[in-house]
């Protein structure tokens, strides 16, 4: 019984910051020193601390396709709804990337600007900056306009102890966008803990890690991907192997990327 109402008591604490923009989850998937390291990892990326290799843990951002509709809310855990709203920035550089979002709940508002750059050290750099509203507005000057805005609702829910993302791709958009639904989560676990770990309650079609295909820089681009030099395969994953799905669903539409890019 004490070890139910510890885990409950667990649950409840976690479930209380659901919808936090930083939520992270420091799972028992390791040993206690690689937690701890983990742990501090995390804090040091949301202050912007550059740890180098110290505290290389192997938790990776994971990304998968979900067959609509999506069930009735009912059937979700308690949840956390968002209005989301990206828009690319001109770069001095097509080898880096600017986005701002915006991101609310009831007519209060976050603002983010983020830079990517190329893998340094084997590693994606984001470097995130919080923003008033005042910089938000005047940083729009500088959209990329060969980029749609992409507007999402963004679900954050925890299901098996896992902290997962819901994103549901909202008109007007480019027609790839239309009905694209995308769970993310990050976790440390192997393949087959956290296959376990996937909400029973959604479809997923396929794993789509690192797949150039689903990348909101690619997916708001305007002209088609076949016409476009500006198809990034620059930020995509490593070559991990990735979760086999085991359903009989088509994806959501098939995606051309070699041609003309």
């Amino acid at each position: 019984l004490c070890t139910v109402s510890r885990r409950e008591l667990d649950y409840n604490a976690a479930a209380a910051w659901v919808g936090h923009p930083y939520f992270d989850v420091i799972d028992n998937s390791t040993d206690f020193e690689t937690k701890i390291c983990r742990m501090i990892a995390s804090v040091c990326q949301k202050l912007g601390i550059d740890t180098g290799d110290r505290l290389t843990t192997n938790s990776r951002k994971r990304k998968f396709l979900v067959r609509g509709p999506l069930p009735d809310d009912s059937v979700f855990p308690p949840f956390q709804d968002f209005d989301v709203v990206h828009n690319y920035l001109q770069t001095s550089t097509p080898s880096m990337q600017a986005r701002l979002r915006k991101r609310g709940q009831k007519g209060h508002w976050s603002y983010i600007h983020t830079i990517r750059k190329p893998k340094m050290r084997g590693q994606v750099v984001e470097v995130k900056t919080q923003l008033t509203h005042r910089d938000y507005i005047n940083m729009l000057a500088q959209r990329d306009d060969s980029h749609f805005t992409i507007f999402k609702r963004r679900r954050c829910f925890l299901d098996n102890n896992q902290y997962f993302q819901l994103d549901i791709y909202r008109e007007p958009c480019h027609p790839r966008c239309i009905g694209l639904i995308l769970l993310e989560t990050y976790s440390a676990l192997d393949n087959g803990a956290l296959e376990k770990c996937l909400p029973k309650f959604l479809t997923l079609v396929e794993e789509v890690t690192g797949n150039p295909a689903y990348s909101m820089f690619n997916l708001s681009l305007r002209e088609e991907w076949n016409k476009t030099t500006k198809f990034c395969r620059a930020f995509q994953g490593d070559d991990k192997e990735k979760i086999k799905i085991n359903n009989n669903e088509s994806p959501h539409e098939e995606r051309e990327v070699n041609g003309g890019v």
